[in-house]
């Protein structure tokens, strides 16, 4: 069973594993399974990917599954400035892992257009989204810092309810200085939200968080609560 953690802000179910290895598997079936609930309900599946290690072993893992990968559609919760093409785009690193290999159709994938630009890309993928109440899953990651997407501790969170979709994150503590990320309370519009955590370095972060620091994870607050899938270690 998991442990539920209440603070003020938001309700988080903690799922801890021995190894990565277990972690990246367990995450692995809980998407195929929220797909195939969400397709088996209203015929689609909206899903929110995230940036980083973790996720990225996830996708080669979900390139191998079998799934109705035609109902699937596909954002991304933030993208560096960068060209297309670069090694350190979300867009890129998710390509590569996993949506290369698989039939989603290449419409339903929507990455942020950052090469063009911060404020062109932000309006642009706020259109997109805009016919979009609740996304089925987000899945998101944990920085040693406490950001998660591009929502870094000092900057902007955007969880006011008329937030805007999608915020121009400057001056960002990590490269590239420049982002696109969906705002926390956009990132909170969605019926199951999994934070993927491993690396020693996050203990801090970690630690933080289930003693209800608000750290930027925190913010993200949707009505069924978040789900935490992390190695067991880093809660020692």
């Amino acid at each position: 069973m998991p442990l539920l953690i209440n603070n003020p802000q938001q309700q988080s179910h903690w799922y801890s594993f021995n190894t990565t290895a277990e972690l990246e598997r367990a995450a692995t079936q809980a998407i195929l399974q929220a797909a195939l609930h969400s397709i088996s309900l209203r015929r689609t599946f909206h899903i929110v990917l995230a940036g980083g290690t973790t996720p990225r072993r996830i996708y080669e893992s979900l390139r191998k599954a079998d799934a109705d990968w035609a109902a699937w559609h596909v954002y991304f919760g933030d993208e560096r400035c960068l060209p297309a093409d670069h090694v350190e785009r979300n867009s890129w690193m998710a390509a590569q892992a996993w949506l290369n290999h698989v039939a989603i159709p290449r419409p339903q994938i929507y990455p942020i257009p950052a090469e063009k630009g911060a404020q062109v890309a932000t309006s642009a993928y706020a259109q997109i989204l805009a016919g979009i109440e609740l996304f089925d899953l987000v899945l998101l990651g944990l920085g040693e810092d406490g950001h998660t997407a591009s929502l870094f501790p000092g900057h902007e969170l955007s969880n006011a309810a008329d937030a805007p979709t999608v915020i121009v994150v400057e001056n960002a503590p990590k490269y590239p200085p420049q982002r696109i990320s969906l705002s926390a309370h956009r990132l909170s519009a969605a019926r199951k939200v999994i934070f993927l955590v491993s690396g020693v370095m996050k203990q801090q972060a970690v630690r933080d968080w289930r003693n209800g620091v608000a750290i930027p994870a925190a913010a993200i607050s949707p009505t069924t609560g978040v789900d935490v899938y992390l190695e067991a270690a880093l809660l020692t």
